[in-house]
């Protein structure tokens, strides 16, 4: 009963994950200004006249605030709610049934406090106007519950034993996984700074393999949205430089996860793992070709944050049954 409940959270919070990527992509983060409700109320429909008079004062609908923007945003916060607790109810499990399900429930408390942190950062995000930092962060806390979501629950039932010569793989496996974490914070920098578009050709940029940059711009941490931390626009330089590192980024991800892939793959116990992971890692970088290409359509944009997820997941697993006791 743990184990399918367990599982069931991992679901929903890839569910929860995607549809935050879709509001960030759409420009609906401020649909609702204050936070936890909409203009202090429930529902954006309760908020109308409030939404209704901001439209007005910004000069129609394409600015930040709008019904139907409002109503995305909510919605995200509705079910990051059910999240929690969720989150809740499994935590309390944890504790009361720890002596038969013969595991510390340390794990489970870490992540009950990770998903208050997280919605700390959501709060922040609203309060503090899209502040990229904190925007980074709130993605890769969605993404921290969701790896620790998932190692949670395949902590219920062991993976059958893979023979030594494939858990030798560890130290790569682990290194696969910090790239791709490097890799998600990189995506996650691109996508709260919308520099997804500073290069619309590929493989150059800008008709060129190294094209001009600002870095030092482009990688303050402690900035405005658009801005440098002295206050100036970001220029198109500093977008140049977040935009090219996400690409060097997917090449060097490419290798050492197409490297473990390939690896995988040699021995016919962990055959499976390995296919799946060269097959979620090429449909990953056809959506990051197919976004710069094609001008980054919305789906595909969020479709692309939910193969980011799912690379992240199966990275879990591979690195999860690489650490079980070799079969001799």
């Amino acid at each position: 009963m743990y184990r399918k409940l367990a599982w069931f959270v991992v679901v929903y919070t890839f569910v929860v994950v995607v549809v935050g990527a879709y509001v960030r992509l759409a420009d609906a983060g401020l649909g609702c200004p204050d936070w936890p409700g909409c203009y202090g109320e429930l529902t954006p429909h309760h908020a109308r006249d409030d939404i209704a008079k901001a439209v007005e004062e910004q000069g129609g609908t394409h600015g930040p605030v709008s019904m139907s923007k409002a109503w995305k945003e909510m919605f995200h916060r509705y079910i990051a709610g059910g999240l929690g607790l969720l989150i809740l109810a499994i935590t309390a499990i944890a504790w009361l049934k720890r002596r038969e399900l013969g595991q510390s429930p340390a794990l489970a408390t870490g992540i009950l406090g990770l998903v208050i942190f997280q919605a700390a950062l959501g709060m922040w995000t609203v309060t503090l106007l899209l502040k990229p930092v904190i925007v980074t962060l709130h993605l890769l806390g969605g993404m921290a519950l969701l790896a620790l979501l998932a190692l949670l629950a395949l902590r219920q039932q062991a993976p059958p034993p893979l023979p030594a010569a494939v858990t030798r793989l560890r130290p790569l496996a682990v290194l696969a996984l910090l790239v791709v974490i490097a890799q998600i914070a990189l995506g996650g920098w691109v996508s709260t700074n919308y520099a997804a578009l500073a290069c619309t050709d590929f493989p150059t940029c800008h008709g060129e393999w190294l094209p001009q940059m600002d870095f030092r711009h482009g990688f303050q941490l402690v900035r405005e949205l658009g801005k440098t931390a002295a206050g100036t626009h970001l220029s198109y330089d500093a977008l140049t430089a977040i935009h090219w590192s996400h690409r060097v980024g997917a090449l060097i991800t490419l290798l050492v996860v197409g490297l473990l892939g390939l690896l995988l793959l040699r021995d016919p116990a962990s055959s499976r793992l390995g296919g799946v992971l060269l097959g979620v890692l090429l449909v990953q970088v056809v959506l990051g070709i197919a976004n710069v290409l094609g001008g980054l359509p919305l789906l595909l944009a969020a479709a692309h944050n939910a193969g980011a997820a799912i690379l992240l997941l199966t990275m879990v697993v591979i690195n999860f049954a690489l650490r079980q006791r070799p079969v001799s």
